[in-house]
């Protein structure tokens, strides 16, 4: 017989273990916002345990707080000896009316990383 404690125990470990937002996202570890002839340049710094080709962090978004994507920076490929790593966006129009922004971020195995970074501007 099976000890009930054990069987809960590796109950949550598997669930753990297969829950996106885990182990393999893409850390959002900064953002800044500056803004230049009412357009905005958006620098994002990431940290990925990129591995090559076939696992890295691949893009990342502004948005609106309602999820309307305003810009996306593509990451053309991987940085594995380079981490964190700063890629920043220029030309982006950013509504007058938002204080705030948020970042996310993905990569090309697991997809969006569930973290979001809320991005303060600075009017």
């Amino acid at each position: 017989m099976v000890p009930k404690s054990f069987v809960l125990l590796f109950l949550v470990s598997s669930v753990l273990a297969v829950e996106p937002g885990f182990a393999g996202d893409v850390e959002i570890v900064g953002a800044t916002a500056r803004e230049n002839g009412g357009n905005w340049t958006i620098s994002v710094t990431l940290r990925h345990a990129d591995t090559g080709w076939n696992h890295y962090a691949d893009l990342w978004q502004i948005q609106t707080p309602e999820g309307y994507v305003l810009g996306e920076r593509v990451l053309l490929h991987p940085h594995v000896d380079e981490q964190p790593f700063t890629r920043s966006l220029s030309g982006v129009e950013i509504p007058r009316d938002l204080e705030n922004v948020i970042i996310r971020a993905r990569d090309n195995l697991h997809g969006f990383s569930l973290e979001t970074y809320q991005l303060a501007l600075p009017r």
